[in-house]
């Protein structure tokens, strides 16, 4: 595979929940991978995102992640808080990609030709592995801030607006993970305030 043929897909995870980073994946696959399975990583079993992520990192040509933080998520909003890290996750790709294929209808700001692909993540098989090592790594992530956070038990909801999880944050107030631009993070601390 010549490098002047290289595509890289992208995808995010971590748009919807109200804790933690958002996290992207940049990765561009050899045309051969002969990776079985791959689409969409909300539609995969936990042990199969993880099999699958460990045979990407493998296989991939090169493979890489991207991130904005709980406070950029809520100065930039999370639109563009996820770009950023999409942008962040091509940047530390050490391969240059030809072009770039991400998940949905917007497109970050690239230094390449870039494409977005409604449904890519189901659809692209470098965009399904891209949403898969995104997934496993936030999920891993806020598996190891359950046990600096215990009292939100985030290793069950992943930061998702779960019953679980807003009742927690109404037990126990906002932590310095929680997004305080968004809803129900937002509505909390506005009652506390009056």
């Amino acid at each position: 595979m010549s490098p002047e043929s290289y595509t890289a897909g992208v995808d995010e995870a971590g748009r919807g929940p109200l804790a933690g980073p958002v996290i992207a994946a940049a990765v561009i696959l050899p045309a051969d991978h002969g990776l079985e399975g791959l689409t969409d990583s909300k539609k995969l079993t936990e042990a199969r995102r993880e099999k699958l992520a460990a045979a990407i990192r493998e296989q991939a040509v090169a493979w890489a992640l991207g991130r904005a933080e709980v406070e950029e998520i809520d100065r930039l909003n999370i639109l563009q808080a996820s770009l950023l890290a999409m942008q962040r996750a091509v940047a530390a790709l050490d391969v240059r990609p030809r072009q770039v294929l991400v998940d949905g209808n917007r497109c970050p700001d690239l230094d390449c030709p870039v494409e977005a692909i409604v449904r890519g993540d189901a659809t692209v098989p470098a965009i399904s592995a891209a949403s898969i090592l995104a997934k496993v790594a936030r999920d891993r992530e806020m598996c190891e801030l359950d046990a600096r956070y215990p009292q939100y038990q985030l290793a069950r909801h992943k930061g998702y607006p779960t019953r679980v999880h807003l009742e927690a944050l109404a037990e126990h107030g906002v932590s310095v993970i929680h997004r305080r631009s968004f809803g129900p993070v937002r509505r909390l601390l506005e009652a506390a305030e009056s």
